[in-house]
């Protein structure tokens, strides 16, 4: 240790943050970073599996080996140019402050010990445990360490400038006369009014023209919008020179119903429509506890997606032919719903995929998810980033907020924030004050 850098930040690390981004060692600039040994321990744990928090811990296991030698548990050895050292710090004691503070011998109290022990030998360097875990922060700061949250992978803030409909008062109805911004973003929605107040148009500029272009209300499987959010939502997820679209919004606004009728409307247009949503198990318990097998274990967290499709295929008879297609569509799994886990792997080529819940996904997920899709494939991400599910994430680090923020301003990306609770004025009024 006495050999790494004289950068006098040392970074402690903790489990989740590697089980968050296994590449996070790389983005600590010329610090140096320490890996204590009950951090590898913990990894362990999570070898096996196929979600992202095992593939995580797979890939930096590999990470950790390929860089290993003696030096990795005397001085720490090197992570690259203009990078600082990282070291694998074994156990240390509790001190008699901690014992009489924490009771209990876990791995949490383990890693506060190792960094408490190297704030005591490295007083001349600052060192700073780094968690997702805000209890984990408050126990250190308690015993007088440095504790911060992992803040690369967050967003400086939440962009919905490109979801909001921007105003504009004309004293006539003409598109070609809009006094538009001198650059406005791409697929920026517009909402026209003139003189008098009323409402007149809905309009997209649009990158090959140049221009304003009017965004009419149109029905999509039986589903018709409601309010105006819900007309520009369904025009961006039936629009094919959008591949990628977002919707946000809280509860009953529609999202994931407005984002099916469209695939449905499309399906001659793509081989599958595929539905998924990530699950959270109740307490973070693995679904292997439930009973029954692999379907009937995923099945309740699939509900919400089953329910949006019987909501559609009551818009019919029984008997109808829309209804007779989509029947005929989940027999000849043209039309599937599953988890996230579960789609992890297959082609993405010619599918209409909606990911459902996303805010839950982390940023790595969901560049994960886009990377893979191949041509004449189209994504509609779901979610409400003010209800997220995952302990380790917030509204400026989960993958949805993260995704309007990186791709504002492209051709292919559009996104629409739902403001109107339309499944009840109980639904409504609760969203707002409960």
């Amino acid at each position: 240790m006495e050999n790494m850098t004289s950068n006098p930040k040392i970074f402690v690390l903790d489990t989740n943050i590697i089980l968050h981004d296994f590449n996070s060692i790389y983005k600590f600039q010329d610090n140096d970073i320490i890996i204590p040994v009950a951090v590898i321990e913990e990894l362990d744990k999570f070898k096996k599996g196929n979600d992202s928090i095992n593939y995580n811990a797979r890939e930096f296991v590999r990470a950790l080996d390929n860089l290993s030698s003696d030096s990795m548990f005397e001085h720490g050895v090197s992570l690259g140019k203009n990078r600082g050292k990282i070291k694998v710090e074994m156990g240390h004691p509790f001190t008699k402050e901690m014992k009489d503070s924490l009771h209990d011998d876990i791995q949490d109290h383990r890693i506060i010990a190792t960094t408490l022990w190297l704030k005591n030998r490295y007083k001349d360097r600052k060192v700073i445990l780094v968690t997702k875990d805000v209890n984990m922060r408050l126990k250190a700061k308690a015993l007088g360490l440095m504790a911060a949250d992992y803040l690369n992978d967050k967003i400086k803030e939440v962009r919905v400038q490109h979801s909001k409909k921007e105003v504009i008062h004309l004293h006539n109805t003409s598109l070609d006369k809009i006094p538009l911004k001198k650059r406005p973003a791409y697929n920026q929605l517009y909402k026209i009014i003139n003189k008098g107040g009323a409402e007149v148009l809905l309009g997209r500029y649009d990158k090959d023209s140049k221009s304003v272009e009017e965004i009419h209300k149109t029905s999509a499987y039986g589903i018709v919008p409601r309010n105006y959010e819900q007309t520009l939502a369904l025009d961006a997820v039936l629009n094919p020179n959008i591949p990628l679209v977002s919707l946000t919004g809280t509860a009953g606004t529609g999202k994931t119903l407005l984002a099916l009728a469209g695939a449905l409307e499309q399906a001659d247009n793509f081989n599958q429509i595929m539905l998924s949503r990530p699950v959270i198990p109740l307490k973070n318990q693995d679904i292997g506890f439930l009973p029954g097998s692999a379907n009937e274990k995923i099945g309740p967290y699939m509900l919400p997606l089953y329910d949006n499709l019987g909501v559609i295929k009551h818009a019919f008879k029984s008997t109808s032919k829309e209804v007779v297609k989509i029947e005929d569509m989940q027999r000849r799994e043209k039309l599937i719903i599953s988890p996230l886990a579960y789609i992890r792997g297959r082609s993405l080529n010619n599918v209409f995929i909606i990911i459902d819940e996303s805010q839950n996904l982390t940023p790595h997920e969901v560049k994960t998810i886009i990377t893979r899709a191949g041509e004449n494939t189209k994504i509609v991400f779901t979610g409400d980033i003010f209800q997220i599910d995952q302990p380790y994430l917030d509204i400026h680090s989960n993958g949805l907020a993260h995704l309007g923020e990186k791709m504002y301003g492209q051709s292919i990306f559009e996104h629409v924030d739902l403001i109107k609770g339309e499944r009840s004025e109980l639904s409504e009024i609760a969203s707002k004050i409960l």
